[in-house]
């Protein structure tokens, strides 16, 4: 059986990949955010946007968006598309947030008990999105409930409604990793400039 991990004390980190600087000690539920901290949940927002969009980059499913932005591999996110691929499922971003914290603050151990990080974030994570995530008044976070007042599910007005709640999710993520993470857990966000950019269609090509 393999060791639980403990937690990384509280200290200096890596050098951030949002400023370029150590990130600052986790900020805990309450306080406000250090400039770096700040940095981090733009720029994480900034990223799963641009993945989801699909303008400037290949288009990715919204719980592979978030992941993809945490550096996490994709495939395990795709039953998270359109709410568990069906539309009758909780939504699937707001799913993949919750994911994401686990695979990054959860303890390796499959006997261990749940991190006090993990605890934290998920706590903070939970209420954040039910305060803060603009759902467009409906009564549950079910993914037809959530869509179907913005028409066709490959419409435009539904697309761009997903659009913003991946990127919502994803700076909530970043916010509980920036206020709850132990240094050196969080991850680098890859910056929007290095997204590998989407083909751009050839007009003479037959179709």
């Amino acid at each position: 059986m393999s060791e639980s991990r403990t937690p990384a004390a509280v200290g200096p980190g890596p050098t951030s990949a949002a400023t370029g600087v150590a990130p600052a000690p986790a900020a805990g539920a309450t306080a406000p955010l250090s400039p770096d901290g700040d940095a981090y949940v733009a720029a994480a927002r900034a990223t799963a946007f641009v993945l989801y969009e699909g303008v400037r980059t290949p288009h990715r499913s919204c719980g592979i968006a978030i992941a993809e932005t945490f550096g996490l591999r994709g495939a395990p996110y795709q039953a998270l598309r359109r709410g568990g691929i069906t539309g009758a499922g909780a939504c699937g971003a707001i799913r993949a947030g919750e994911q994401v914290l686990g695979e990054l603050l959860g303890d390796p151990d499959p006997t261990g008990a749940v991190t006090q990080p993990l605890r934290a974030a998920v706590t903070w994570y939970q209420a954040a999105w039910a305060a803060r995530l603009d759902t467009g008044g409906a009564p549950d976070i079910v993914c037809n409930t959530l869509t179907r007042p913005h028409g066709e599910f490959t419409g435009r007005a539904r697309a761009a409604f997903c659009t913003r709640l991946a990127a919502d999710v994803a700076a909530l993520t970043a916010e509980a990793l920036v206020r709850f993470a132990p240094a050196g857990a969080r991850p680098p966000i890859t910056p929007v400039a290095e997204l590998a950019p989407a083909a751009v269609p050839d007009e003479d090509a037959p179709r």
